[in-house]
C-alpha cells in the first residue's frame, strides 16, 4: 500500500491569544466549531481518511475532535512537528505515514496552504490561500514520490 490521498484540513477559526496563554492553547471560536462541524459534514460525503495526524494545539485537537463527533472513530496520532511545520516538515511527517492510501494533517497556515501549493504546482508560493476550516484534497500517482508537482489538487472546500 502508498499514499494516494493527502487530506490537508486547516485548523477552524480560533479565539486570540488571551493574556497569559499560549498560542497553543488558543480555543475555537464559536464561528470556528460552527466551520468544523461542517468540514466534517464535507468530509463524511467525500473523502474520510485510513489515520489523521494532528498538531498539538488545542484548535487543531478541537477541530478534529468535531470531525470526529460527525464521522465516528477515526485512527489518529498527534505529531508536534505539524505545528508551525513548513512544507519540507510537512513533508516528512508526511513520509512516516506512507503505509496508508489515504492520509489526512490537521494543522495550520501558512504550512499547509505552502504544501498544498508546492506538491500541486511546483511552487510554494503558488498558494490561494487555506482559510480557517479549509480543506485540500491532493491525490498522487502510486508510485509519486512527494516532490513539487508530484500531486493534484483534485477537491478543495472551505466555509
Amino acid at each position: 500500500m502508498s499514499l494516494r490521498q493527502l487530506i490537508l484540513l486547516r485548523h477552524a477559526h480560533a479565539e486570540p491569544q488571551a493574556a497569559g496563554q499560549t498560542d497553543v492553547e488558543r480555543v475555537l471560536s464559536p464561528r470556528g466549531e460552527a466551520e468544523a462541524d461542517d468540514a466534517a459534514a464535507w468530509l463524511q460525503g467525500h473523502a474520510l481518511p485510513q489515520r489523521v495526524v494532528v498538531s498539538p494545539a488545542r484548535r487543531a485537537q478541537q477541530t478534529l475532535a468535531r470531525v470526529v463527533a460527525v464521522t465516528g472513530p477515526l485512527d489518529q496520532c498527534e505529531d508536534e512537528r505539524i505545528y508551525e511545520a513548513t512544507p519540507g516538515t510537512l513533508i516528512d511527517v508526511i513520509e512516516s505515514h506512507r503505509d496508508v492510501e489515504r492520509l489526512m494533517l490537521v494543522g495550520h497556515n501558512p504550512g499547509f496552504e505552502s504544501l498544498a501549493a508546492l506538491l500541486s504546482t511546483g511552487q510554494s508560493g503558488d498558494h490561494r490561500g487555506m482559510p480557517p476550516g479549509g480543506v485540500a484534497i491532493l491525490t498522487f500517482t502510486e508510485t509519486a514520490v512527494l516532490e513539487p508537482g508530484a500531486a493534484e489538487l483534485t477537491a478543495f472546500w472551505a466555509p
